[in-house]
C-alpha cells in the first residue's frame, strides 16, 4: 500500500519531514526573476529552482508536497511546471504529495480524483498529466465527495489526505464549533476519515486514507491522534505558521510514526535568512531541510516516541 511505502521511506531516512514546493517566482533569487521575459522562462525558471533543491534534498527526506495554487497563477506556463516538478520528484523517487484540497458533488469529485489518482483513457491512449501518490481532499460535502477519491485509491494504490483541524488561524471558526452531543466539528470528521479509510490500513496500522491536522492545533492533535489510531496525518504549519516541534510530537505514536511534517517557505527562502545567505538557495534549502529534521526527531526523542528503526516486512 502507499501508506506503506511513504511510512518505509521516512524510517529508511529517519526523517517525518516534507519538502513544500510552493514555488512562486518572488520566492526565487533576483537574477533568475530578472531573466523572466515571457511566459516560457516563467515554466523553465520555476521548474528549475525546484529542481535543483529537489537534487540537493531528496536523499535525506522522503516526500515533497507540490501545493498547485501557487502554479495556477502562472496560467498553463504555471501548469506545466507543476507537472514537470511532479514528473522530476517521481525520478528521484520520492513520494509526491499534490495539495490540491479539491472536492465537489459526486461526479464532478470523480474528475477531480481522475485528474491525479487515476488518469483518463481516450482511445487506446493515457491521459494522466498530474499523477500523484497522495493528494489532499475538503471532505466538508460528505461521503458522495469523497467515494470517488476511494476508488481511485483503491485502484491505483493511491492515497488521499482530508482536511480534519487546518493550520490556518481562523480554522476555529467552523471547525471547532461544538455540537450538543458534546463532539468539536473536526472530531465529527475525524470520524469519517477513520471510517472511510478502514479498508486501506497497511503493515502499520494506518491507513492511506489520512487527515490533515495543522501543526498549530496541538491539543486537538492530542485528541484526533487518541481518537483515530489509525489516520496518518500530514502535518502543515511547522515553521513560517509557527508549529514548533515540541508541539508536533502529539500527533505520533509511541513508535514515532503517525505522522509526516512540512515546511515550505521555510525551506525555499531559508538563503533570505542571515543564517544561511553566503549560500546558494539550493545548499540553503539541504541545510535548513537538515535543520528541520534534527528539530523534528530531537522533540520525538524528548517525548519518549523515538521512531522506529528497522521497516516491517510482510504486508
Amino acid at each position: 500500500m502507499i501508506i506503506d511505502k511513504l511510512i518505509d521511506k521516512i524510517i529508511e531516512k529517519q526523517n517525518p519531514s516534507a519538502v513544500g514546493l510552493d514555488t512562486c517566482l518572488a520566492y526565487l533569487p533576483l537574477d533568475m526573476q530578472s531573466s523572466i521575459k515571457n511566459g516560457n522562462d516563467v515554466c523553465n525558471s520555476i521548474f528549475e529552482f525546484n529542481k535543483r533543491i529537489i537534487d540537493k534534498i531528496y536523499d535525506i527526506v522522503p516526500a515533497v508536497k507540490v501545493q498547485i495554487a501557487y502554479y495556477e497563477q502562472y496560467g498553463l506556463y504555471g501548469l506545466e511546471a507543476f507537472k514537470k516538478t511532479l514528473d522530476y520528484a517521481k525520478s528521484k523517487d520520492l513520494i509526491v504529495i499534490s495539495d490540491v484540497k479539491r472536492n465537489d458533488i459526486g461526479s464532478t469529485a470523480e474528475c477531480y480524483s481522475k485528474a491525479y489518482l487515476g488518469g483518463v483513457n481516450i482511445n487506446g491512449f493515457d491521459i494522466n498529466d498530474f499523477e500523484s501518490d497522495f493528494v489532499t481532499v475538503n471532505g466538508y460535502l460528505g461521503s458522495d465527495g469523497i467515494n470517488p477519491f476511494l476508488d481511485d485509491c483503491k485502484n491505483n494504490d493511491k492515497g488521499i489526505f482530508i482536511l480534519v483541524k487546518t493550520s490556518n488561524v481562523s480554522s476555529f471558526e467552523i471547525q471547532d464549533r461544538q455540537l450538543r452531543s458534546g463532539e468539536r466539528i473536526y472530531e465529527i470528521m475525524g470520524y469519517y476519515v477513520s471510517k472511510w479509510g478502514k479498508e486501506f490500513i497497511g503493515k502499520y496500522g494506518y491507513s492511506s486514507i489520512g487527515a490533515v491536522v495543522g501543526a498549530t492545533q496541538p491539543q486537538q492533535a492530542i485528541v484526533l491522534r487518541t481518537e483515530n489510531p489509525s489516520s496518518f496525518f500530514l502535518i502543515p504549519g511547522y515553521g513560517m505558521q509557527g508549529g514548533k516541534a515540541s508541539d508536533i510530537a502529539n500527533s505520533f505514536d509511541a513508535r514515532g510514526l503517525g505522522g509526516i511534517v512540512n515546511s515550505s517557505r521555510k525551506i525555499l527562502c531559508a538563503y533570505k535568512s542571515d543564517k544561511y545567505s553566503k549560500l546558494s538557495f539550493d545548499d540553503a534549502a539541504r541545510e535548513a531541510a537538515l535543520e528541520m529534521k534534527e528539530d523534528l526527531t530531537s522533540a520525538l526523542n524528548a517525548a519518549g516516541k523515538t521512531m522506529l528503526k528497522k521497516k516491517l516486512k510482510g504486508v
